[in-house]
């Protein structure tokens, strides 16, 4: 069993602009480091490994001919449940909703929703005055991947499965189209 979800990559600009932000050394906290940043669409939880192909070829199909995403990162950070502390992304309800869709009948949804994009920042016990520190910046999602946490104590590893580019609306020569349909419960 791996864990594994479904993300969308942060861009190298934004991460830079991460990196600059201020992390006081406080009981209990660890800050996230920048190979741990990434945008959860889905979440999967520990997944058998015979259920990664069905998802990858779920998620192709899904995906295909779905548009690229505005993504923005702020206004401010906010504590997620009390453990975490975030940046949200605002942008990617659509996607997020076309991959849970998709992929709930592989993996049931087990964990609290609605849909909320962040970055997670840190983890542990995260103070209240924490929360509210501005942050800011923009991207275009041009893909979403498939991600396993290989990661061990010594040191965070994702591991790409799966990518599917999303087409991208500044191309003239690509055809624009909508949202990728969902698919009908039957």
């Amino acid at each position: 069993m791996t864990r594994l979800f479904v993300v969308v990559p942060l861009p190298p600009e934004v991460a830079a602009r991460l990196s600059a932000f201020d992390r006081p050394a406080l009981p209990g906290v660890r800050w996230s480091v920048p190979d741990q940043w990434l945008v959860k669409l889905r979440p999967l939880g520990h997944v058998d490994g015979r259920v990664v192909r069905p998802l990858r070829d779920t998620l192709e199909a899904e995906l295909a001919g779905a548009p690229a995403v505005a993504c923005r990162l702020g206004p401010a950070t906010r504590r997620l449940g009390g453990q975490w502390l975030g940046a949200p992304v605002h942008g990617l309800d659509e996607l997020a909703a076309v991959v849970f869709e998709a992929t709930q009948e592989l993996v049931p949804v087990t964990h609290p929703q609605p849909f909320q994009a962040d970055v997670v920042l840190a983890r542990g016990r995260v103070p209240r005055e924490l929360a509210g520190r501005p942050v800011a910046g923009s991207w275009t999602a041009r893909s979403v991947a498939l991600v396993a946490d290989r990661s061990s104590p010594r040191a965070v590893r994702f591991e790409e499965l799966a990518s599917f580019p999303l087409e991208d609306p500044d191309r003239p020569d690509q055809p624009r189209p909508g949202p990728p349909a969902r698919r009908n419960a039957h």
